[in-house]
């Protein structure tokens, strides 16, 4: 068990899985900013903000839940979102380790709900293409209770760190009695979360020339580890030295039923906008592409209205890219579940709708939206498709697999991805 320090304190933010009921809900716990050297509270803004409050406070980034496109099914409400922003708070809270108590039964300790006071962060176990958060809550969660915690620095760079385990609303940190835990060369305890916080640091950053790194183990200490034969083993992996838990932009954080992606201020900042992405989605509107079929004109639903069929909705071939209205043609009951055989190649393959990616915090790089994945069809740029289906996410307990950032469905295909083939105006 560590203790908050009296002296150290932080900006919190939690994360949370659903379990049967609320006891056992899981959380992830992500505590801000190193101790604060001062003995009187700072402010929120510095003497020069508090003069001109219309600058911003600091953002140190963002945390962005993977398989949501843009938002919840049902909506963000509060703490329960498909991303949350780090600011810097009023004054530090950072923690240190203190006295370790080893408990007896898992019932001599608080259980952490999600509506305690650390918790700034609720996301639920991500559903592949799930359309409504109860479809998430028969799920019975994976995710650890208090599953990690992210500190960042006060002053620039703004370095975040992360850790695994979090902070309960007794300023404790209880590990399961199954977890791995083992005591250092110095005398501190370290430990392992019973089904492990994994990191993957992106090589080239964030960016269009990004390639995937290597998936590692975070302890509670914030060491890093290779990772366990099987994510509930309890033999850690080998200790890797020459590496930290340090995050950089475009770091994926996966808690064994929810993958996050961090996002740095200073990312973010080269990120195209929602507005961006509107832009393009009129500019291919504009552009009035047709069914090679029924010969009307195909446009993209509004982004407000990115979960519901449109009669103009365009269609795709996955197997060829070619674009088209729903339409009958080559609908043969003969024909196995959805596919289809498409009127201008004759090749045969699912037939899906297209949709707009519409989170773009999961793009990188602000290109026209040319590509779809498959077989889900979000579209969204050539090189944020290429980056995402190369990207080996964890899924179970030691499988890895591509998948869809804006759905989380595994992506089929030689690639992963199509082009995208319209037909423009006859006219």
């Amino acid at each position: 068990m560590y203790r908050k320090s009296k002296w150290k304190c932080g900006y919190n933010l939690v994360v949370l899985g659903h379990g049967n009921n609320e006891k056992s809900v899981p959380q992830i716990l992500i505590r801000d900013l190193k101790f604060e050297k001062k003995s009187l509270a700072k402010l929120m803004f510095s003497p020069d903000q508090e003069n001109h409050p219309s600058k911003a406070p600091v953002k140190y980034g963002e945390l962005i839940v993977l398989g949501y496109n843009g938002s919840l099914p049902n909506g963000d409400r509060g703490r329960r979102k498909s991303r949350f922003a780090l600011f810097k708070r009023p004054k530090a809270n950072g923690v240190k380790p203190s006295t370790v108590h080893i408990a007896c039964t898992p019932q001599a300790a608080k259980i952490g709900r999600s509506t305690e006071s650390p918790i700034d962060f609720v996301v639920t176990d991500t559903v592949p293409g799930s359309q409504s958060n109860s479809d998430t809550q028969s799920v019975q969660s994976t995710i650890s209770r208090f599953a990690c915690r992210i500190i960042c620095e006060r002053n620039p760079p703004f370095t975040a760190r992360i850790y695994a385990a979090g902070f309960d609303s007794s300023k404790n940190i209880f590990l399961g009695e199954k977890a791995a835990k083992w005591k250092t060369s110095d005398g501190q305890m370290d430990g392992l979360t019973t089904n492990g916080v994994l990191v993957m640091h992106p090589r080239n950053g964030f960016t269009e020339d990004s390639k995937p790194g290597v998936w590692r183990e975070i302890s509670v200490c914030g060491n890093v580890f290779s990772l366990r034969e099987t994510r509930s083993a309890q033999q850690r992996g080998k200790m890797v030295d020459n590496e930290t838990n340090q995050l950089q932009d475009g770091s994926l954080i996966d808690l064994c039923g929810a993958t996050l992606l961090w996002r740095t201020a200073e990312g973010l900042s080269r990120t195209p906008t929602v507005k961006h992405l509107e832009a393009l989605r009129q500019e291919i509107n504009a552009a009035r592409p047709q069914c090679p079929v029924g010969f009307n004109t195909l446009a993209f639903p509004s982004m407000k209205r990115k979960d519901v069929v449109d009669e103009k909705q365009p269609w795709v071939y996955l197997n060829c890219g070619h674009v088209h209205g729903y339409h009958n043609w080559g609908n043969k009951e003969e024909r196995d579940g959805k596919d289809r055989e498409c009127p201008m190649c004759r090749s045969v393959g699912p037939y899906v709708p297209l949709w707009l990616g519409c989170e773009a915090g999961f793009y990188v790089d602000a290109g026209p939206p040319t590509h779809a994945f498959s077989p889900c069809g979000h579209v969204c740029s050539e090189k944020t498709t290429a980056y995402w289906s190369q990207i080996p996410l964890p899924h179970g307990t030691h499988t890895f697999h591509a998948a869809c950032p804006f759905c989380a469905h595994q992506l089929a295909g030689e690639q992963g991805y199509i082009r995208l083939i319209f037909q423009g105006p006859l006219d």
